[in-house]
Order: C-alpha cells, then structure tokens, then sequence
C-alpha cells in the first residue's frame, strides 16, 4: 500500500502492509530482519508497541482516526516501548523515515483506497 505526507508532499512508503486483525497484530514485524525504503507495517487498530524481541529499530508514526500525525518517534530500538493514547493507529517505518519524509504532529497522511474514520 502506498502512504503519503500531504502535508509535506513526500512518500512515506510505497510498500506498507497492513496489520488488521489480532494473529497480524500479534506477529507485525517479529519474523523480519530489517525494513528497505519504502516498506513498513500499519497496525490498526493500535495506540502502543513494544519492541520485545525485535532484531531492529524503527522510526514510528502515530495516527488518528482522521490519518492526522499524532505523534512521532525516531529510532526506537529493541527492547523499548511507546505509547500515543490519542492514537488510532501506527506506522512502523525503517529508521530514517521520519527525517527523510519531515513528518511531524499535525501532518496529514493519505492512504489511497482507504478513508479515514469518523
């Protein structure tokens, strides 16, 4: 799936998988070692993570309902967790991703093919 910065008119990803149902959720980035430009995970819903057992770190974009930018965290890495309560959702991205695109809270992002809630 592609996932687009409006705001900023830069390319997230172009190669986001969506994690959508609880056995998605539960395994998201577990089995990878690694992201390439461009790939990522949506998790939804999800307004936290953990990086329990991850071999990696992510940069980490915070979405709600409306696909408006929340809340970003750059370079979180194994072990460690985050929390966004006001989020709908979450994009787990390769470390860099967040500088590269200059995402930041109150950015909004398009996901075509997908409307936002209300």
């Amino acid at each position: 799936m592609l996932v687009q910065n409006s705001t900023r008119g830069t390319v997230i990803g172009d190669s986001i998988d969506k994690a959508d149902t609880s056995a998605r959720r539960r395994t998201g980035l577990l089995k990878h070692t690694g992201l390439n430009e461009g790939e990522g995970l949506w998790i939804v819903p999800c307004e936290s993570i953990h990086m329990f057992f991850m071999k990696f770190a992510l940069d980490v974009i915070y979405i709600d309902r409306k696909h408006r930018v929340k809340k970003v965290v750059r370079n979180l890495r194994p072990w460690g967790m985050s929390a966004c309560l006001s989020a709908h959702s979450v994009l787990e991205l390769p470390v860099g991703t967040i500088d590269r695109t200059g995402t930041q809270p109150g950015d909004e992002l398009r996901f075509p093919n997908v409307l936002p809630l209300s």
